[in-house]
């Protein structure tokens, strides 16, 4: 059967999934594109919308194989964004119309830190009346902490799963009894209990990954009822074990990081035929692999991008990546290029608003 039998399926199954995100023909890609494209039309709109990403320190407990600012990486020199600096980013991000910001750390879970997010939330919902929407990205916490920053007006937050596959996620991480699949996975039903917006993503293109393992993360989007998704493509760490075991293995080559985009474009697509009313990030990662990579999602299905407002002086130090493109762009000159992508694919920008996910509210009816 040809791929238009599958893009007029009313449903979906797990077959199907997997035959789509197989496609390499360039024909087929273009169907498969422009079919998710009009999907996201008509149950999101072709609006875009804007996370003020502030990186705010990347001090981590953890030690994932593939990151950069792993515990083990002592090439990184650790920073905190005084909290000044931070409050005085996100009233940047409201002057400027963004609508929300994201909170991203490295992961701690001490009482310090804790209490700090919390007074810092309180502080960033002061701005404007509460005018900011806000997403927490910072890692497994306990269900009360969780709740602590709920309250404190964090609504929506991003914790990714990295594999649906415990056996595949295990390759990722050490095995020390403080990286456990079961865990990150509890995390995602707390945060759906107390009232989250959840959000999750994986990475594609991981050594041993195959086409049965993607078509499970959708599925696993769908059986944890994600309201939002970031993901995107495995982009090596010099520094780092698994970056290391890939380059080694000659796993790193042009044409093996041109399979990895196309991957990833393809779940943004399948995602979305799949699951309609998500919020889906066209993420920087794409960016990296390709200079219209983030274009490229967003023509097939995307409808969020975090323009990168960290400090400048800090982004070198906040590399889970090599690569990681617009470390010397200023916060204006991000926000304008930012722009122009959007409007060079069509789509505008939902200036001042939330963005939250239509599945998220879909979902309470």
């Amino acid at each position: 059967m040809n791929i238009s039998y599958y893009l007029h399926k009313k449903e979906l199954n797990r077959d199907d999934l997997v035959f789509l995100l197989g496609r390499t023909e360039p024909e087929e890609l273009d169907q498969l594109y422009c079919a998710a494209r009009e999907m996201k039309k008509e149950w999101v709109g072709n609006v875009d919308y804007y996370r003020g990403l502030l990186e705010f320190s990347n001090r981590c407990i953890k030690n994932c194989c593939y990151c950069g600012i792993r515990r083990g990486n002592r090439q990184v020199g650790r920073f905190d964004t005084p909290k000044e600096d931070i409050l005085a980013m996100a009233l940047w991000c409201y002057e400027q119309q963004y609508g929300s910001i994201t909170l991203q750390s490295g992961e701690r879970q001490d009482e310090a830190f804790i209490d700090y997010v919390e007074d810092l939330l309180r502080e960033i919902k002061s701005i404007g009346n509460g005018a900011l929407g806000i997403t927490l990205c910072v890692g497994e916490q306990t269900k009360e902490t969780y709740q602590r920053w709920y309250d404190a007006g964090a609504h929506r937050y991003l914790l990714r799963i990295e594999s649906s596959n415990p056996k595949l996620y295990k390759t990722l991480h050490p095995q020390d009894g403080h990286h456990k699949w079961e865990v990150r996975k509890a995390c995602l039903d707390a945060l759906a209990a107390i009232g989250y917006q959840v959000g999750t993503g994986v990475m594609i293109g991981l050594p041993g990954q195959t086409l049965e393992d993607l078509a499970d993360d959708i599925l696993f989007y769908r059986n944890q009822n994600i309201a939002m998704i970031g993901m995107g493509p495995y982009v090596v760490h010099h520094n780092t074990p698994l970056g290391k075991k890939v380059s080694e293995a000659g796993l790193d080559s042009p044409e093996e990081r041109a399979r990895r985009l196309r991957l990833s474009i393809n779940m943004v697509a399948v995602t979305r035929l799949f699951l309609k009313d998500v919020n889906i990030a066209a993420t920087t990662a794409m960016q990296t692999l390709h200079p219209l990579g983030r274009e490229m999602a967003l023509k097939a299905g995307a409808n969020i991008l975090m323009p990168l407002v960290t400090l400048p002086q800090f982004r070198n130090q906040y590399q889970l990546y090599d690569n990681k493109p617009c470390l010397e762009d200023g916060q204006e000159q991000c926000r304008n290029c930012l722009s122009a992508r959007v409007a060079s694919v069509g789509d505008t920008v939902g200036w001042g608003q939330w963005g939250d996910s239509p599945h998220f509210f879909n979902n309470l009816k």
